[in-house]
């Protein structure tokens, strides 16, 4: 299931920038900035960043950044600039600030009260960064590298400049992440020696400038472990590597197609893979997961939809593969079609495929993708003439408590604490009876935007973001996936069917839904049903880690071998191809 669901309100968006509302009204002078201060807190340092920028009116906005804390644009409220007096609340965190602006605004001088404690901190303007051509130092440029372990490959991009005052700053872009501008702190070059930490992430980076000026060779280092890392002089962004991707010309042919969901007044844009020669084809309709995917189930630039499609090709299936509802050639609304919904499109897949005349009817069977599998056993439950099925990563579970699971197993894999881990639960069931109980679409989302305030995670989520989440919380789809039960359709499955797991699906974990489904079709008394778990791969079939989603995109791999091969090898016999 691509689409992240609530964890997201308490962890997802801390790098975001928030958008801002202010008391301040009239015209101000210009003390829009960049500042950062050090807070003294006994023998502990919090080192702040603060942003103050003007809006279209004029009007003050501030956000915060606590870089040992790694906890971004912290939404400042009830900003005012009045002569030389700045004060901000930040009530998310009960603090407040007030302070001095020095003549030429290059200080802010105040006490910075939370609780009852009032500490003294002085902001100091950082200035921007100097272009390359005025560089001071040989360091200065924009820099490219790619961290590799774990079969992971993070592409880094380095910017390195100097401010008014002459010294070196740094910010780090995590491109396979999505994450740009993390600061750096303690930035140095010392002859040839280059220094600088990333308070954001715990890390750290000493390299050596080369004679050329060219290359930075030296390590990473993070929680105490090193990695080799050299950065080359580049304002190009390294090569996004997707080894699987398949190139053109391929051994079969490719057809776009539209075919119609008469019932839901719906049209459905798709891709026909055909074999070279005459047919009748055996044929797959491949059927995506939650969110807005695309006829290659697009996600953290793979396409495993696309490699599916191909490999199957070249085995002399057909192969029809199309974008959900309203993404992006499809018509009609994803938000609000229900998992049923999303079924009549997939059945008018099929009829589709019946139509052609290169198509064996008897032999076209359903590949669904978490959601998508739910969506093939549904169909299978209704349609005995469904000769075969393969669920990838199939849910066994109703809805809520997939999500629930997903959440959790998420948030261990990215080191939240035990209190994190139970408050972002108790907020995801708050949430979903939220969504049970009221049903008018306006309403709901006031009080799920009460219940943010009131847990203060509306501190790390930017407007846009927030929108996001409550347009999804109150579509018709999640409405009903919550409480959807895929067992029922299980237990009337009786297709011959092939269900594959990974190992480290944190998303559809096996160790739960496996058994479950397993009983399921043993019940409905399926007796053609073969069931694995693959070893090291993740939710999108990768080989993996941790198997976070996370991960997804420093993954090259699109779709393990070893996963297409078991589908290859089960699905031979099924559509008879040694007979063709």
């Amino acid at each position: 299931m691509p689409r992240q669901f609530l964890r997201c309100f308490l962890v997802a968006p801390l790098f975001l920038a928030l958008a801002l509302s202010s008391s301040a009204q009239a015209p101000l002078p210009p003390i829009d900035g960049i500042y950062a201060g050090t807070l003294q807190a006994g023998e502990a340092q919090l080192h702040l960043v603060l942003h103050l920028t003007k809006n279209s009116q004029g009007e003050l906005h501030a956000t915060l950044d606590s870089l040992d804390q790694a906890v971004y644009a912290i939404e400042a409220t009830s900003v005012s600039f009045r002569g030389t007096s700045l004060k901000f609340e930040v009530a998310s965190v009960g603090a407040r600030f007030e302070g001095t602006a020095s003549p030429d605004h290059k200080t802010i001088d105040g006490l910075w009260s939370q609780g009852d404690a009032s500490l003294p901190i002085t902001f100091r303007r950082k200035d921007a960064p100097h272009k390359p051509g005025d560089a001071r130092f040989p360091v200065e440029g924009l820099w490219q590298s790619a961290l590799e372990a774990h079969g992971l490959r993070l592409r880094f991009q380095l910017h390195v400049s100097h401010d008014t005052d002459g010294n070196l700053v740094a910010s780090l872009d995590s491109l396979d992440q999505g994450v740009s501008g993390l600061p750096a702190i303690n930035v140095s070059l010392k002859e040839s020696a280059f220094h600088l930490e990333i308070p954001a992430v715990a890390g750290s980076y000493d390299g050596t400038l080369n004679a050329a000026k060219n290359s930075l060779a030296g390590k990473w280092t993070q929680t105490g472990a090193d990695s080799a890392l050299t950065f080359t002089r580049s304002d190009q962004p390294l090569e996004l590597r997707r080894p699987q991707r398949p190139a053109k010309p391929y051994p079969y042919r490719e057809e776009d197609v539209t075919f119609t969901n008469a019932a839901a007044k719906v049209t459905l844009a798709g891709t026909l893979a055909l074999p070279n020669g005459a047919g009748p084809f055996p044929a797959a309709v491949l059927v995506a997961g939650s969110g807005p995917l695309d006829r290659d189930a697009s996600i953290s630039n793979h396409k495993p939809f696309l490699i599916l499609s191909d490999y199957l090709a070249r085995k002399g299936i057909a192969v029809l593969r199309y974008d959900k509802r309203g993404i992006p050639q499809s018509t009609g609304s994803l938000d609000d079609a229900t998992t049923l919904d999303l079924a009549s499109d997939a059945a008018a897949a099929l009829a589709f495929l019946k139509s052609r005349k290169e198509i064996d009817p008897a032999r076209i069977g359903i590949v669904g993708h978490s959601e998508g599998a739910m969506i093939a056993s549904y169909l299978a439950s209704r349609s005995p003439d469904i000769p075969w099925l393969i669920l990838l990563a199939a849910p066994a579970q109703k809805g809520d408590d997939t999500l629930l699971k997903q959440s959790e197993l998420i948030a261990r894999a990215g080191n939240l604490s035990e209190p994190q881990i139970l408050a972002s639960l108790s907020f995801d069931k708050e949430a979903y009876d939220l969504v049970r109980e009221e049903k008018d679409t306006s309403k709901l989302a006031e009080k799920l935007v009460n219940l943010i305030k009131s847990t203060g995670m509306d501190s790390a989520l930017p407007p846009a973001a927030l929108e996001q989440q409550l347009r999804m919380l109150t579509s018709t789809w999640f409405r009903f996936f919550l409480d959807y039960d895929p067992l029922p359709a299980l237990q009337k499955t009786k297709a011959p069917v092939l269900v594959l797991y990974g190992q480290k699906d944190l998303q559809v974990p096996p160790k739960v839904n496996m058994p479950i489904l397993q009983k399921a079709l043993s019940d409905g008394g399926n007796t053609q049903a073969d069931i694995r778990q693959l070893a090291e791969l993740n939710h999108l079939f990768q080989h993996a880690y941790s198997g976070s989603p996370a991960e997804y995109a420093a993954i090259e791999e699109t779709f393990a071998p070893e996963a297409l091969q078991v589908i290859s090898d089960w699905l031979a016999p099924q559509v008879h191809l040694a007979d063709k």
